[in-house]
C-alpha cells in the first residue's frame, strides 16, 4: 500500500505504524531566546501529528533546559535504507512547549527516524502579557516530499575586478542570514542562524540520518562548501539583497525553522565544521550541488541516494565526493573562525595538561557553569586536573558529545560557542 502524506498524518497512520514499529528517540532542549541561557521545569507534551487528543509523554526540562530522552515508535528502518521505499520513513510528532513568563511554542511534524536519537532545540520568547503562541508546521522531508529541483549554476564564480569577491581568505562565520523563501520573494522572512546549526539543520532536512557514517560525511561536507561559496562570493549581497542563502531548493538548499535535527549529523558537523571543498589553483569553495538521484537527475553531481549507495560499499567520504565530482576535489580548512576566542591548539587537552589553553578553557567554563549549574565550577590554574575533567566531562554530556572528559577539537569550539552565548548577555547586564 502507499501511504501518503495525508493518510500518514492521521489515526490510519498511527495504527499502520504500531503494527511494525521501530524506535527512535527524542530530547528536547529549551533556552531563552533573549539570554541564551537553558529554561528548567518547562513543559512539554508529545502527540502524535494529526491526532492531538493523543497525549503520549509529558516531560519537564532540567536545571540545564534538557528533557529526559524519551523512545518513539517509529517506522521500519529499511524505509529511510531503500531508495525505491515510498512509505514515509520517519514518524511525526507534535510537540507543545509552556514556560512561565515565556510565550507558549507549539511544533507540529517534528520527524523522528529510527535508531537515532532527535535533538529538538526549541528558544522560548520572553511573554509581553499576552496569550500568543508560536506555531511552527515542519514540511516533508526533502527526500520524500515534492520539492523544485536545483537550477543549476556554474561551480566556481567568476572574481571580476569590480569587487564581487569581497573576502580575502576564506571565513568560517559566526552567523549567516537565511532567506525563508525563494530570492525574489519580499514577504519572506530573514533569520539569523549560527553557522553550525544552519548547516545541521539543512542536513537533517536533505539526508536521512539512518544512512551510513562516510555518506553523511560527505554530504555535510558538500553542503558547506556550497554555502561557504555563497559567503566567500558574498552572491545575493552582489544582487543586491541582504542575506546570505535562501531556503529554496531551486536555488540553495532546504533550512527549515524550528526543525528536529539528529545526534548522528550533529556530531559529524561538530568534527567538520571548519572544512570545504576545494579544486587545485581555485580560492572559493566549490559550490558542490547535488540531487536525490531518483526524482531528479543530475550528471556531474552527487546524488544523495547514489552516496548512500557508496557509503554502503564502504567507500570514505572523499571518494564518495570524487566519484562525483572527480578526482582532483580536496578537503580544505578554513584559516579563520570568526566569533571564537581564541583557536584550537591544534591537540587534546587532558589530566595533566598546563599551560593558558587550559586556563583559557577554565574561564570559560566557569563562566558557563553560572548557566548551567550542573557543569561544576573550576578553578582557572592552567591545572588540567580532575576537576577540570570532570566539567568537562558534564559539559559534554550537556551538549552531547562524548563524554570522555578530554578536550578535543568538537569541544574545545563547542565550549568556545556556548561561552560566546552566555557572556555577551552577561557583558550586557
Amino acid at each position: 500500500m502507499n501511504l501518503t502524506k495525508e493518510y500518514l498524518t492521521g489515526k490510519n497512520w498511527v495504527k499502520a505504524m504500531q503494527d511494525t514499529p521501530d524506535i527512535g528517540q527524542l530530547q528536547i532542549n529549551v533556552t531563552s531566546q533573549v539570554t541564551s541561557y537553558p529554561i528548567e521545569n518547562a513543559q512539554i507534551s508529545i502527540s502524535y501529528t494529526g491526532v492531538p487528543e493523543s497525549t503520549l509523554e509529558q516531560l519537564q526540562t532540567d536545571s540545564s533546559g534538557q528533557t529526559e530522552v524519551v523512545d518513539l515508535q517509529t517506522p521500519p528502518l529499511e524505509y529511510s535504507l531503500n531508495p525505491d521505499s515510498q512509505q514515509q520513513p520517519y514518524s511525526e510528532y507534535t510537540l507543545n512547549i509552556k514556560a512561565p513568563g515565556y510565550e507558549d511554542i507549539s511544533i507540529s511534524g517534528a520527524e523522528i527516524l529510527p535508531g537515532v536519537k532527535a535533538i529538538q532545540n526549541v528558544e522560548m520568547r520572553p511573554t509581553d502579557g499576552s496569550t500568543n503562541q508560536e506555531v511552527f508546521v515542519i514540511p516533508a522531508h526533502t527526500l520524500y516530499g515534492e520539492y523544485p529541483p536545483k537550477i543549476a549554476e556554474d561551480e566556481i564564480k567568476p572574481i571580476q575586478e569590480t569587487g564581487e569577491i569581497v573576502l580575502s581568505r576564506v571565513v568560517i562565520p559566526e552567523y549567516i542570514v537565511v532567506h525563508d523563501g525563494s530570492p525574489r520573494d519580499t514577504t519572506a522572512k530573514d533569520y539569523y542562524v549560527k553557522y553550525k546549526d544552519y548547516i545541521k539543520n539543512v542536513a537533517s532536512s536533505e539526508i536521512y540520518a539512518t544512512w551510513p557514517e562516510n555518506t553523511i560525511r560527505a554530504n555535510v561536507l558538500a553542503i558547506m562548501s556550497f554555502t561557504l561559496n555563497r559567503v566567500y562570493t558574498e552572491w545575493y549581497r552582489n544582487k543586491g539583497y541582504d542575506f546570505t542563502i535562501t531556503s529554496s531548493t531551486a536555488f540553495d538548499h532546504k533550512w527549515i525553522p524550528e526543525r528536529n535535527i539528529y545526534d548522528t549529523i550533529s556530531r559529524i558537523v561538530d568534527e567538520l565544521f571548519t572544512n570545504y571543498l576545494s579544486r587545485p589553483n581555485v580560492r572559493q569553495p566549490i559550490l558542490t550541488q547535488y540531487c536525490d538521484g531518483k526524482r531528479v537527475t543530475c550528471p556531474n553531481w552527487m546524488t544523495q541516494w547514489g552516496s548512500k549507495a557508496l557509503g554502503d560499499q564502504g567507500y570514505s567520504a572523499i571518494e564518495i565526493l570524487r566519484y562525483y565530482y572527480g578526482s582532483d576535489m580536496y578537503i580544505n580548512i578554513a584559516e579563520e573562525i570568526s566569533g571564537i576566542p581564541i583557536s584550537w591548539p591544534g591537540y587534546a587537552l587532558d589530566i595533566g595538561a598546563r599551560g593558558d589553553k587550559v586556563r583559557q578553557i577554565q574561564e570559560e567554563l566557569d563562566v558557563i557553569s553560572d548557566a548551567y549549574p550542573a557543569i561544576p565550577s573550576v578553578n582557572a590554574d592552567g591545572v588540567y586536573g580532575p576537576a577540570t575533567a570532570e566539567a568537562v566531562r558534564e559539559f559534554q554530556s550537556v551538549f552531547g558529545l562524548d563524554p570522555t572528559g578530554i578536550i578535543d577539537y568538537s569541544t574545545w569550539y563547542k565550549i568556545s560557542e556556548v561561552y560566546v552565548g552566555v557572556s555577551r548577555i552577561a557583558e550586557l547586564r
